[in-house]
């Protein structure tokens, strides 16, 4: 107990610097603090966010202030029905001078992508992230290339403009450590958005807080972060009952559930639960941990059925039973 005890005081210590990042950004963010929690934990825990919210929310602009705020470079990609793959790889191109070919990397050579609207592409396109969100590594013509370390990419979608969209393969959502769904702030918030932003010299320039060095240094941290293996089993049994939910007396979930959420889930789990601790400033995992990022890691994992849809019974509803349901340790 020693050894957490120690490690807590080093968290605290360390806090300083995360604490200094949610301060630079809540200068150009007003409110949205799940959202700006959404991105650190992703950043810190090392996994990708899928942020979903109608247009106008500061999804945008929340992952390029963060992209300054930690020194790491940063390139868009606005997905639209006639991209490319190469669009998003690079390609080689021939110089007619030298009789050469040349490699041009694309934008996904950086540390924080933002894929904006990433469901109006077609699935090919959709595709070439998936090596990059896996791998962080792209092919290209045979050709292996490692990407920047650390690597996030933060994808945008829009939930109420249906036409002329793809909906993403479940291969790829299941990349998605966390799906963050950003909502509208308060009527105070709104006001001070508007006294900060309704002017033509935008919003606030960014001061750069932290460097990814000291990220990757965190990162190390997270890792010594204490789980106890009942923690370990009550994560486990969380993701099993998403799949076979009549084991615990959740018969009426059965037909409501086409599919439960894949191992990936529970790694996620526990590492987005070392990331809300080291947030909270612990050097361990408690349920409660858990319990905040199940929902953000489980809801694009637990695909319902159609008989749920008819009840409007959603993957949150699910979720939610399940987290009532399963005994906490």
């Amino acid at each position: 107990m020693a050894d957490v005890t120690d490690l807590s005081d080093r968290i605290q210590e360390e806090r300083a610097s995360l604490e200094e990042l949610f301060l630079e950004i809540g200068r150009v963010i007003v409110g949205q603090k799940k959202l700006v929690e959404g991105l650190v934990t992703g950043l810190l825990a090392d996994g990708h966010v899928l942020l979903e919210g109608v247009p106008g929310l500061a999804k945008t602009l929340a992952v390029s202030t963060l992209a300054e705020a930690v020194g790491g470079t940063f390139k868009r990609i606005q997905f639209t029905p006639d991209l490319l793959p190469a669009d998003l790889t690079g390609t080689h191109v021939y110089n007619p001078a030298t009789g050469e070919w040349s490699l041009k990397t694309g934008p996904l050579f950086a540390n924080l992508v933002l894929a904006d609207e990433v469901n109006r592409s077609p699935a090919k396109v959709q595709s070439a992230l998936l090596e990059a969100m896996q791998e962080r590594q792209v092919t290209l013509g045979g050709e292996t290339r490692a990407l920047p370390s650390p690597y996030l990419v933060l994808a945008t979608q829009n939930p109420i403009e249906q036409e002329g969209t793809y909906p993403l393969p479940e291969a790829q959502l299941d990349r998605f450590m966390l799906k963050i769904v950003v909502d509208y702030p308060a009527k105070e918030e709104e006001t001070e958005i508007v006294e900060r932003m309704a002017s033509t010299q935008g919003p606030p320039k960014v001061r750069q807080v932290t460097t990814l060095e000291k990220i990757l240094e965190l990162r190390k941290l997270l890792d010594r972060i204490y789980l106890d293996d009942k923690i370990k089993a009550y994560v486990v049994e969380l993701v099993h009952t998403t799949r076979r939910p009549g084991e615990k007396g959740l018969d009426h979930l059965a037909p409501l559930i086409r599919y439960g959420a894949s191992p990936r889930a529970s790694i996620y789990l526990c590492r987005a639960a070392r990331a809300r601790a080291f947030l909270k400033g612990r050097g361990w995992v408690t349920p409660q941990d858990v319990k905040d990022v199940a929902l953000d890691v489980l809801r694009h994992r637990v695909l319902v059925s159609w008989e749920a849809e008819a009840e409007e019974k959603t993957s949150e509803d699910v979720i939610e039973a399940v987290l009532d349901t399963v005994e906490v340790p």
